[in-house]
């Protein structure tokens, strides 16, 4: 005879759905693996998080500067006002 399969404990329980929560599976040469889902900001991916809503200083002292460059772009270019007549 075969043995039964047990319910899990309530504790158990908790620990599969928070191991679901941040592990994801994927398939490896054919083989199931289990890695660590990325990281997320408010629903999207850190850098793209990041890209949206960093401004030129902050980028620049984190030295991210393909990120600036991007932001540099859309930006107006400044104008130089002393080359303007006055009057």
């Amino acid at each position: 005879m075969r043995k039964k399969k047990r319910k899990l404990r309530a504790r158990e329980r908790i620990e599969k759905r928070q191991r679901s929560q941040e592990l994801i599976t994927i398939f490896v040469r054919g083989k199931m693996k289990r890695i660590r889902k990325p990281p997320r900001i408010e629903g999207l991916d850190v850098d793209e998080f990041i890209r949206q809503n960093a401004d030129p200083i902050w980028l620049h002292q984190n030295e991210m500067w393909e990120y600036r460059e991007e932001n540099e772009q859309t930006s107006e270019p400044l104008t130089n006002k002393s080359d303007e007549d006055p009057f």
